[in-house]
Formats: structure tokens, C-alpha cells, sequence
């Protein structure tokens, strides 16, 4: 079975670099109309991109109702990427301050809460739609970089993904998660990676039962499934891609 995306409307959010980026340029190569933002200015082959700071509510919203105006229809699959540590490295708890947990949590539950609040109404009246949310490993256990926001954050988007796929279920849309395992993709990822230093990268590597590293384009591949017809009964599943680990 050959999967394509031809006259779909797919929205990306962090769609700049890393995940976000291989996601949204494999939409576009299987046929989709791709709609992507990011927090800065950047390009993204076959991607209409918008910079859009979605920590902000209102502007996720009109972001939304923008991709529909122009599409003249609903999102057909929206993939809640953007999230990240906000640039913060693991302190004690009392040495958390507000603002930093505050802005960890927002990038990356607030966001897809706002985003996919904002599409579902479309999704409804047209009676289908795929929601994807980009979780992590942290969802599902102690996060590697020791942020207590950040794990938090991540097993609050498995929560959510589950929910609205209880909720949304009845109007045709399927709500899915990804969990990758350490992907250096990015800048914060590969700099955490290489803080590792050479011996416990290579122990990392070795309890991944492949014995090597995800790539950006083993998510996006997960991501395309179940945004896929292949996954048409398939809701409130949480895939682990990680090599087993």
C-alpha cells in the first residue's frame, strides 16, 4: 500500500529544524500542503512557514485559523511538535525558579493544548482529523536531562494525547503520540549529547538494544503512519521509538 497525503492540509509546529523540519518535509513529499511555525525565521522545503510564538495563546489560535483560511478548509492532520527544555540544564528542585518551570511547561503542554483546542472544531464539523503529539522517553520514565519540568511537561502530553482521544474519538479523530528516544537534532539535543563526553555516549549506545541512535526521519516515519490510513483504528497509542531501549 502506497501511504500519500495528496490534497491534505498538514500543520507542523516546531517545524524549523530537528523532528519538527524531517516531519514536515515528509508530508510534503507524500503530497500534503504543509503549514509549519517556529519560534524563529527559518526555511523548510515544500513548508509554508510563519514564526509564531505559541507560549501565547491567542497567537496559536489566529495561527490556526490562519492555515484554514488559506487552506478553505480543516486541518487534516495537526503534529504537536515544538517543546524543548527552553534552553534551561538540570538544577536542584529549590533552585527551580518559577518563570523556568513556568516557561518549560508552557512550550511544550501549554502549546499543544492551545493548538489542538484551536483545530478541533474544524476537525469536527468535517468529521475526521489526526492529532499527533510529539512526546519523548521522558514521558514514560525519568527524563535524561534531569529537568523536573521537562518530564513533567512530557508525561502531562501522553495525559493529554489519551484524553482528547477519548474525546475526540466520537467525531472521527484519531489522537496519537511519538516518543522518541535521544535524537540529537537540534541544538539543545546535540549539545546535551556531547556533554555526555565519549564514554558514556558509548554506554548509552549500548543499552539500546540496536546499539545505535534514532534519526529525525525514524520519528517522522512514525508520525506518517499515524497520520496514515494505515492507523485509521488506531487512537490514544503511545509509540516509543527508540530502538528498543
Amino acid at each position: 500500500m502506497n501511504i500519500t497525503f495528496e490534497g491534505q492540509v498538514v500543520a507542523v509546529t516546531g517545524a524549523g529544524h530537528g523532528l519538527g523540519q524531517a516531519i514536515a518535509e515528509s508530508f510534503a513529499r507524500e503530497g500534503a500542503r504543509v503549514f509549519g511555525c517556529n519560534k524563529a525565521a527559518a526555511q523548510v522545503k515544500g513548508a509554508e512557514l510563519d514564526v509564531v510564538d505559541l507560549t501565547d495563546r491567542e497567537a496559536a489560535a489566529a495561527w490556526v485559523r490562519q492555515v484554514e483560511q488559506k487552506a478553505g478548509k480543516a486541518v487534516d492532520v495537526l503534529v504537536n511538535n515544538a517543546g524543548g527544555v527552553a534552553g534551561q540544564v538540570f538544577r536542584p528542585i529549590d533552585e527551580v525558579s518559577d518563570e523556568d518551570w513556568d516557561r518549560i511547561i508552557a512550550v511544550n503542554l501549554g502549546a499543544a493544548f492551545a493548538v489542538s483546542r484551536a483545530a478541533a472544531p474544524a476537525m469536527k464539523r468535517a468529521g475526521r482529523g489526526r492529532i499527533i503529539n510529539i512526546s519523548s522517553g521522558a514521558g514514560l520514565q525519568p527524563s535524561l536531562t534531569g529537568i523536573q519540568a521537562y518530564a513533567s511537561a512530557k508525561h502531562a502530553v501522553v495525559g493529554l494525547t489519551r484524553q482528547l482521544a477519548h474525546e475526540l474519538g466520537p467525531y472521527g479523530i484519531t489522537v496519537n503520540s511519538v516518543a522518541p528516544g535521544l535524537i540529537p537534532s537540534n541544538p539543545a539535543s546535540t549539545s546535551q549529547w556531547e556533554s555526555y563526553g565519549e564514554a558514556k555516549q558509548a554506554a548509552m549506545v549500548q543499552a539500546i538494544p540496536m546499539r545505535r541512535l534514532g534519526t529525525p526521519q525514524e520519528i517522522a516515519n512514525a508520525v506518517l503512519f499515524f497520520a496514515s490510513t494505515l492507523a485509521d483504528f488506531v487512537s490514544g497509542q503511545i509509540l516509543q521509538v527508540s530502538g528498543g531501549r
